[in-house]
C-alpha cells in the first residue's frame, strides 16, 4: 500500500471518491504485461463511487452525483464519431494529468481510470450517471467485464427473438452473455466451460438452457455437442468469451452455416488463431470483435441498473465477495482458480 497524490482537476477533469471496485480479468492482465508494458501502473477500472470535485468547465456531472466509471467517453470529433459511429470512437476522453507517487513518477491508470485508490481523476465524460439506489457494487460492474459480455450479445452479436447461441468460457464476461441472450429473448442457450460449476451457474442463475461441460473433450466431441442442442445446424450466434484459440475455433466451426461469431474475449499479445482461409470463406456470416461490447455507457449503464432494479437482469449475481483494498492480490489468484464470478473491492 502506498500513497498517490492527485493533481488539482483540469477545466474538464472530476475527481471521484471510489466506493467500489471490481477486480476484473482486464486489470490482471496489466499485471502481467499482456497488454502494455507502460509500468507502474493504477490498476482498477470497474468503479462506482461520488463525485468530489470539478473542473472550472464541467458540465456533464455535479458534485455528489452517483456515477459508474467508463472508458468509453466519446470525444465527438474523430473520424468514427464523425460518421456517427460513436461505438468505436478512436479518441475518447481521459483525465488532463496523471495520478503519480509521491515522488512524482506518473502512474499509467488502467483503461484510463485507475480505481484501485480511494480517490481518483477522470474526465467529465467518463462518468455516468445512475440511478442513486443502485447497490455499488453491482453498479461499478458494468464499467468493465459484465458491459462487455452483456452487449456481445445484445450489441455486437445483435440475437435477435427465437435464435440460438452458445457462449464459450463462463467467467463474469462469458456468463454475463448468457443472461444478455436471455434478455434479448435467445430460445436456446448454451453455455460451455471446462467447470462443471459454472455450466450449473449458468442454467441456475443466469439463464443458459442447456450446458456443455468441454473438460476432458476433444474440439470436434464439443462442436458436436453444441451442434447436437440446435437441430444438428448449430447456433445462430456463438460468442468467445475466452479469446484463446481452442474457445475460438469451438466458436467458430460450431455456429450455422452464414451464423454470427462475436469474439469479446481479450487475447494476449501473442496468441494467434489457425483457420484455413477455404473454411474462413466457407462458412460465411460474419466474425465481429467486440470492443466494450460495443455499448454506450449513458445509454446502457442506466438502462441496466433500472433493468436490475426491476429483477429482469441478475446484476447482483456476479458480485461474488466484497473485500477490502489489501486483498487484490488473493482476489487474482481466486479469479485464476475459477473460485469468483468477481471480488469487489469496496472503500
Amino acid at each position: 500500500m502506498v500513497d498517490i497524490t492527485l493533481p488539482e482537476p483540469g477545466p474538464n477533469d472530476v475527481i471521484v471518491k471510489v466506493q467500489t471496485t471490481g477486480v476484473c480479468h482486464t486489470d490482471l492482465a496489466y499485471r502481467d504485461g499482456d497488454i502494455e508494458d507502460a509500468f507502474p501502473f493504477l490498476l482498477g477500472h470497474e468503479s462506482a463511487g461520488i463525485v468530489e470535485t470539478i473542473g472550472e468547465n464541467v458540465t456533464h456531472v455535479e458534485v455528489g452525483d452517483f456515477v459508474v466509471l467508463n472508458w468509453r467517453a466519446v470525444c465527438g470529433e474523430c473520424r468514427a464519431c464523425r460518421k456517427g459511429d460513436v461505438k468505436n470512437c478512436f479518441n475518447t476522453h481521459n483525465a488532463s494529468a496523471r495520478i503519480t507517487l509521491d515522488d512524482g513518477t506518473e502512474l499509467t491508470p488502467a483503461l484510463g481510470i485507475g480505481s484501485f485508490a480511494e480517490k481518483t481523476l477522470v474526465h467529465e465524460k467518463q462518468c455516468t450517471k445512475v440511478n442513486p439506489e443502485e447497490d455499488p457494487a453491482a453498479a461499478g460492474l458494468l464499467g468493465c467485464g459484465i458491459m462487455a459480455g452483456l452487449g456481445a450479445a445484445v450489441n455486437t452479436g445483435d440475437i435477435q427473438l427465437g435464435e440460438s447461441v452458445a457462449v464459450f468460457g463462463l467467467g463474469g464476461v462469458g456468463l454475463a452473455a448468457v443472461a444478455g441472450a436471455k434478455l434479448a429473448g435467445a430460445s436456446t442457450i448454451i453455455a460451455v466451460d471446462l467447470d462443471q460449476r459454472k455450466c450449473d451457474a449458468a442454467i441456475e442463475r443466469f439463464g443458459a438452457t442447456h450446458a456443455v461441460c468441454s473438460k476432458g473433450k476433444s474440439e470436434d466431441e464439443v462442436i458436436d455437442a453444441v451442434r447436437e442442442l440446435t437441430d444438428g445446424f448449430g447456433p445462430d450466434v456463438t460468442i468467445d468469451a475466452v479469446g484463446i484459440q481452442p474457445t475460438w475455433r469451438q466458436a467458430f466451426y460450431s455456429r450455422d452455416l452464414a451464423g454470427r461469431m462475436v469474439m469479446v474475449g481479450v487475447p494476449n499479445q501473442t496468441d494467434h488463431v489457425d483457420v484455413p482461409a477455404i473454411d474462413l470463406y466457407g462458412h460465411g456470416g460474419s466474425i465481429k470483435p467486440a470492443w466494450y461490447g460495443d455499448c454506450l455507457p449513458e445509454r446502457d449503464f442506466p438502462t441496466y441498473v433500472d433493468l436490475h432494479m426491476q429483477g429482469r437482469f441478475p446484476l447482483g449475481e456476479f458480485v461474488s465477495e466484497r473485500i477490502g483494498i489489501g486483498d487484490i492480490e488473493d482476489a487474482f489468484a481466486k479469479m485464476k482458480r475459477g473460485d469468483v464470478l468477481r471480488s469487489v473491492v469496496e472503500f
